[in-house]
């Protein structure tokens, strides 16, 4: 129990140290995990049974020459598609939104800095350091959260993509 309880105050003081930038970086990063496992769990669970659904409603036609046929079997592929692609451009856009909000977290605790040193009127290194924290903390877990979520939203997009092609391939027309 006390292990947990040093462990959320040490959260505490990050968060404080990284100031009020760093609380809305770790919003927008749980927000993007969030996503990012629910279309993990979308891929690895569910599609399997729209996968099966489409082609049978594929196979099940009697018909499958004309371009009636071929415009239904398209939009068979594009609903499957669909439902692969979608959040994936949320989860980018949260991704690329990570490293500008630290760089706001930067020019905040700059402007920190640059504050004391007016009061101060000189360069004194402790009173600077705060703003200094403030400064790096928030860009380091802006970049740190925009990697993680590069890799993965890099693996959903390329899956959506070769699941789609796999289900067209497995919807064959009729000659």
């Amino acid at each position: 129990m006390n292990t947990l309880i040093d462990m959320l105050n040490n959260i505490r003081e990050f968060m404080d140290t990284g100031g009020q930038v760093l609380s809305v970086i770790a919003i927008v990063i749980c927000f993007m995990w969030l996503l990012i496992f629910e279309r993990f769990l979308f891929v690895f669970k569910h599609y399997r049974t729209i996968k099966k659904q489409l082609k049978m409603t594929w196979m099940q036609r009697a018909e499958r020459s004309s371009i009636k046929a071929e415009q239904i079997r398209e939009a068979l592929i594009s609903r499957g598609a669909e439902q692969l692609q979608k959040n994936l451009p949320l989860i980018q856009a949260l991704v690329v939104l990570c490293p500008l909000l630290g760089l706001l977290g930067t020019v905040t605790g700059m402007i920190e800095v640059f504050d004391v040193m007016s009061i101060s009127g000189s360069g004194n290194a402790r009173s600077m350091a705060s703003g200094v924290s403030r400064a790096t903390i928030p860009t380091m877990a802006g970049m740190v959260g925009s990697l993680s979520g590069v890799f993965a939203a890099t693996w959903l997009r390329r899956n959506a993509k070769r699941e789609a092609e796999l289900l067209e391939d497995s919807m064959p027309m009729a000659h």
